[in-house]
Order: C-alpha cells, then sequence, then structure tokens
C-alpha cells in the first residue's frame, strides 16, 4: 500500500471482508486464485493479498468489476459486508 494512502480502521476491516468475499464467491465458482487472477487481468500473487484475511490490500474499481465480471456477479453482491 502506497504511503500516501490512508485508510481507516473502519474501512481496514470492510477491505479484509471484501476480499474475503472474493475468496468466497472464486471458491464457490470452483476457481483456483491463478484461474480468477488471468481471466481478470491481475496476478495470482495480487489476487492472494487482496483475499488474505491478515493483509489490507486497496485496489481499483477496474479490478472489482473485472473480478466480479470473471465470477459472473454483480459488482455491489463483493460489497455486501456484514457486520
Amino acid at each position: 500500500m502506497p504511503k500516501s494512502t490512508k485508510i481507516s480502521l473502519a474501512n481496514q476491516s470492510r477491505y479484509i471482508a471484501l476480499g474475503l468475499n472474493i475468496a468466497y464467491y472464486r471458491k464457490r465458482a470452483g476457481m483456483t486464485q491463478e484461474q480468477l487472477a488471468e481471466k481478470a487481468g491481475i496476478s495470482r500473487s495480487y489476487l492472494g493479498q487482496i483475499e488474505a484475511s491478515n493483509m489490507v490490500v486497496t485496489f481499483t474499481l477496474e479490478v472489482l468489476f473485472n473480478i466480479a465480471d470473471t465470477l459472473k456477479i454483480p459488482p455491489n453482491r463483493l460489497l455486501e459486508i456484514r457486520d
């Protein structure tokens, strides 16, 4: 994460939940990280960081949309964060 990017504590937990949602829907689709990453146009290691529950990794809406399209789900479904 760039040093200039400050993420509030509340948003940190949202990024982690978002990554866990991506992992859930990826597994539900029967895809590996490598398969999803390749089809979404990102590296497997970057996807692994996004999905990791112990890391806060920011990413663009472009990446979010590509992941959602690859998983064939609406982007808002990935953003459904349960408190």
